[in-house]
């Protein structure tokens, strides 16, 4: 069986109009002309056919990688509906392509929405406002919650 990456891609309906998947890899120019782009691929767990997240990497067309970052689906509840499934016993927060079902992509059951909302806070850090207008009346319908507050920095000096 396949990873169905274009099927997966689609489903995290994601905001990028120039986006498309090429193989097993998403890849979007969020800001028409920049010279950023946003690629995103699966990563591997330590068994074969198993994926545990996504990498999302920042290239710049002439100097390459500028950054990178993993998101596992442990941490974006993709996968929390899911447990407890007998395929999945062993690691539940991945899904194994030779283990899904027959017709069935290997992700079912997936939530992707901590996923897509952890994309796009990543694609506003690197290509602010180049979201579309359905990612933003989407996120507008959510209630706010305050950001916490870092304690106040100390200074180098040691207080007498």
């Amino acid at each position: 069986m396949s990873l169905r990456a274009p099927e997966f891609f689609a489903e995290l309906r994601l905001p990028f109009p120039s986006g498309t998947a090429v193989g097993n890899t998403y890849y979007a120019t969020p800001i028409a002309g920049a010279p950023l782009r946003l690629q995103i691929s699966f990563t591997d767990t330590m068994y074969r056919n198993t994926y545990g997240g996504l990498r999302l990497t920042v290239m710049h067309v002439d100097r390459g990688k500028i950054d990178a970052v993993a998101l596992s689906f442990a941490d974006h509840g993709t996968f929390h509906r899911r447990k407890g499934a007998l395929h999945h016993r062993n690691m539940p927060d991945t899904f194994n392509i030779t283990l899904a079902k027959p017709g069935q992509p290997p992700w079912e059951g997936a939530d992707t929405t901590g996923l897509r909302d952890a994309i796009q806070r990543y694609a506003a850090v690197w290509f602010p406002g180049a979201l579309t207008e359905s990612a933003s009346s989407r996120a507008a319908g959510r209630t706010a919650h305050p950001a916490p507050t870092l304690p106040a920095a100390r200074s180098g000096t040691r207080a007498r």
